[in-house]
């Protein structure tokens, strides 16, 4: 009994916590690689694009193996598209104003524009233990905005004007996330990705031909700068392909607790690679979003408690803190 208790349940444990830790680990090296290259070159659709054909040539080749219609009305992707894109945008921007562990922290303002969206739009309920444990997330994140206002030192070119652009990307991914969660939880999982894989890869490619054009000429091309390019479109594609299956696997809550320690690779990061101080503020902040995601997971379920985010519909960058819904069943 004890051996199988081991070889089951702790095995299991163990499995999710490992493919946790590899998601986290990957979002690291998004978040390394994304940075490494706006220092380099102010083109931040262009650092995203790449990502997009890589999706829409697997999981599009996927649909047509499967000899499959569309299920949802193009239009409709268009829009996830654009918002996708405008969302990856906006955060590898911030990279060339703000710190790496203030892009990090203030992703999970994800959360609080997903509760917002999926309130209003999809009539999603949420208990006071949720909402509280939000609030206090939101005070960890002011104190990344606090720090970087000055309060407590910071040497970035703008980083209260970068962290701004990251709370503007994090709406945009919550949009989006909420749009892929109708799509999923309706039609098929296969078809958002491919499907946002094509339009972000239209919508990045005449976007960087009208607004990045100039700078993409302008960049001094080196074996290193095409190597980071290289990492963020494996490491991305990744991110994209392996958060659905950890999700299905772990639930939301294990895996939004398991992000968390991305915060602190980002860390490491920024003290280890780019030799700069990390202000107090951030590690106090950092545990404010800890203990406010654990009281937010640790929401006792009930037939009247219906979250947020399905597990499937996690598909933008950068991750991102996503919200619990273990408790909504696929449909597919």
């Amino acid at each position: 009994m004890r051996s199988s208790w081991i070889n089951g349940g702790m095995g299991r444990t163990l499995i999710q916590v490992a493919l946790g830790q590899l998601v986290s680990f990957d979002l690291a090296i998004i978040v390394f690689t994304s940075s490494s290259i706006a220092k380099q070159v102010n083109a931040p659709l262009a650092t995203s694009f790449s990502t997009y054909p890589a999706l829409a040539l697997v999981y599009g080749t996927i649909m047509l193996y499967r000899r499959q219609k569309l299920l949802v009305s193009w239009y409709w992707y268009v829009l996830l598209g654009f918002v996708d894109v405008h969302g990856n945008y906006l955060v590898n921007k911030a990279f060339q104003l703000t710190s790496v562990t203030s892009v990090t922290m203030l992703d999970c303002f994800t959360i609080v524009w997903s509760m917002l969206l999926t309130w209003i739009f999809l009539g999603t309920k949420y208990s006071g233990r949720q909402f509280f444990g939000v609030t206090i997330c939101v005070g960890g994140l002011g104190l990344v905005l606090l720090s970087d206002a000055g309060v407590g030192g910071g040497g970035d070119s703008n980083p209260l004007l970068g962290d701004f652009l990251v709370i503007a990307g994090c709406l945009c991914i919550a949009t989006s996330n909420v749009g892929e969660e109708f799509c999923v939880k309706r039609k098929d999982r296969i078809e958002v990705i491919a499907m946002i894989g094509v339009f972000g890869m239209l919508v990045s490619a005449c976007e960087i031909a009208v607004l990045e054009r100039k700078a993409l000429e302008s960049v001094k091309w080196s074996t290193e700068l095409l190597l980071t390019y290289a990492g963020y479109a494996v490491s991305s594609f990744l991110f994209y392909t392996l958060v659905p299956y950890v999700l299905k696997m772990s639930g939301a809550t294990l895996f939004n607790l398991s992000l968390l320690t991305s915060d602190m690779w980002a860390v490491v990061i920024r003290i280890f690679i780019y030799k700069q101080k990390v202000d107090g503020l951030y590690y106090l902040a950092f545990l404010l979003v800890v203990v406010g995601l654990i009281i937010y997971s640790k929401t006792e379920e009930s037939p009247n408690n219906t979250t947020t985010i399905h597990e499937n519909s996690s598909l933008s960058t950068p991750d991102y803190c996503l919200i619990d819904e273990e408790n909504v069943s696929p449909e597919n």
